[in-house]
């Protein structure tokens, strides 16, 4: 098996290493990114699920107390909000402020992610390149050699430009793969995000229409 891939890597040519180097370092940010959004979900649900009851019973210096200096997404997004409760009156100001708090976190979220993208065209090009260098090493074989040795020159150089543009596909499409997935688990950690920013907002509201209207029927009563 291993030299069975030895001799595939061989027979491909030069332009094999900066497509193998490429699927390395887009593997290495894969991983990197898979962990880290991997760790960004698993606290938000769990800060999620200490934090939420404080909100709903209105306990917003509890609910402070527990976001702390968290510095996960969901801490520094509640701690902008909260940041904001009882110094402004008016639902846009905090919603403004935890708007703001989102456009932080997103970019640090998609960091390096794109890249994969870009890596996968790299590779696909770069085999490509292999593959059209083995055809001009393959008619300069058949142009220059003796009759003899044509089929064999022939055949090596096709095999060099065949096996490129296949390391080339292979690095290619799970590169692609990890792209597509990453995107749509920080997409899903942006909606989880937003989903609680507007339960919070709903939970402010709720409260400081529910004391406007205490105070109304205490004017009335008096």
């Amino acid at each position: 098996m291993f030299q069975a891939i030895a001799h595939f890597f061989k027979a491909g040519g030069p332009m094999m290493l900066p497509i193998l180097l490429i699927g390395l370092v887009g593997m290495a940010i894969a991983i990197e990114r898979f962990i880290t959004l991997l760790k960004a979900q698993q606290h938000t649900r769990a800060m999620w699920a200490r934090v939420e009851p404080s909100l709903n019973d209105g306990d917003f210096d509890k609910a402070r107390k527990i976001v702390g200096d968290d510095n996960n997404p969901l801490g520094r997004l509640l701690g902008a909000g909260l940041a904001m409760q009882g110094a402004v009156r008016r639902r846009d100001d905090v919603e403004k402020a935890m708007q703001e708090g989102i456009m932080e976190i997103v970019p640090r979220m998609e960091k390096r992610t794109h890249y994969l993208g870009t890596f996968a065209n790299l590779a696909t090009l770069v085999g490509l390149l292999g593959t059209v260098s083995g055809l001009i090493g393959a008619f300069s074989a058949v142009a220059t050699a003796n009759p003899a040795e044509k089929a064999n020159l022939l055949s090596a150089s096709i095999s060099e430009a065949m096996n490129c543009t296949a390391f080339g596909l292979g690095t290619a499409v799970p590169l692609l793969f990890m792209h597509a997935f990453l995107t749509s688990r920080t997409q899903n950690l942006v909606e989880s995000l937003e989903m609680a920013a507007i339960k919070y907002l709903n939970v402010l509201t709720l409260r400081t229409n529910r004391a406007a209207q205490g105070a109304v029927q205490n004017i009335r009563a008096a």
